[in-house]
């Protein structure tokens, strides 16, 4: 028999009342209702994943589950914000109720982990397509920008770059001696968003990395009215990765690949907070554009990341 449509929510995504204090009602009513304390912004950020351009067809429900949340979560880290509440609207080209509970599992599982409640959505029949809108909270002018570099900051970044980008080539067909952290990578990344608080007070702009470095960093340098001299001996690879470039002597691909979501930020260089875990990477210009410096020269880098209908 087919599962009706308020029988599947209540089945697999209606799963506990609503845990954040924020959140005053969930799954239920015809709304959700919200209640932001006073001396608190909302930070809302919207995603959408549809099969066969943003995940293979045999995804593992489990972890797109996963993915699906963690690159919303990721927005809302790099903008310094505490994540509380999530919708998830799902297009569906049938009921299949083992995919659903995968699924469930991967997207609650990793909303449990950040304390973050499913208060609604909405389901339909069509291609698979997949979409979240995410909430957080930063208090009042604490935000985190892409549009505060100062000339002089230090860029960093969480993390290590093209590890997902690597997994996407292994999924592709390409054969690494070691696949396991690329693989993971590519399809359960982490949010940063513990590092993402803590940054409050320390970077002067930050984003998420989700479409290359060399593509976001460029949102910060537009939005802030800079340049930037990026120092590529100094990019945090992995082994896996290094292997990649000297096989295939891409050595863009670490700048250029997307899926990484870590976090991208400058901070001043005489910064009196201990900065998180991250790696320098670079520095910020007055003179406009990204530059690599590589192998004893400097070089004007144009290498674009994703982008779509490109």
């Amino acid at each position: 028999m087919a599962v009706a449509e308020f029988d599947l929510i209540r089945r697999y995504f209606a799963v506990h009342a609503p845990r954040h204090p924020f959140n005053q009602l969930g799954i239920g009513d015809d709304c959700a209702l919200l209640n932001i304390p006073a001396g608190y912004q909302l930070a809302v950020t919207a995603d959408t994943m549809v099969e066969n351009v943003h995940f293979f067809a045999d995804a593992d429900p489990e972890l797109l589950g996963h993915k699906l949340l963690a690159v919303n979560l990721s927005d809302l880290a790099a903008m310094g914000a505490e994540p509380f509440a999530v919708t998830l609207a799902l297009t569906l080209p049938k009921v299949d109720e083992t995919w659903l509970q995968a699924f469930s599992r991967g997207f609650i599982n990793l909303a449990r982990q950040h304390n973050v409640d499913l208060i609604g959505g909405d389901t339909t029949a069509g291609p698979l397509t997949l979409t979240v809108q995410a909430m957080g909270a930063v208090p009042q002018g604490r935000a985190l920008l892409r549009s505060g570099a100062q000339v002089g900051d230090r860029i960093y970044v969480t993390g290590q770059l093209g590890n997902a980008g690597l997994g996407l080539k292994i999924k592709q067909g390409y054969a690494c001696a070691d696949p396991e952290l690329a693989l993971r990578c590519f399809n359960q990344p982490q949010p940063r968003v513990p590092e993402g608080l803590v940054l409050r007070g320390i970077a002067n702009a930050c984003i998420d990395i989700s479409d290359g470095l060399s593509a976001d960093l460029g949102h910060i340098l537009e939005q802030s009215g800079v340049g930037a001299c990026l120092q590529w001996d100094s990019l945090p690879l992995s082994a896996s990765v290094k292997e990649f470039i000297d096989h295939s002597g891409d050595w863009r691909m670490p700048l250029t690949a997307g899926d990484d979501y870590e976090l991208c930020f400058t901070a001043p260089v005489d910064c009196s907070q201990p900065i998180p875990v991250a790696t320098c990477v670079g520095i910020i210009e007055a003179e406009p554009g990204l530059r690599i410096s590589r192998a004893g020269r400097v070089d004007t880098f144009e290498g674009k990341g994703f982008e779509h209908f490109s």
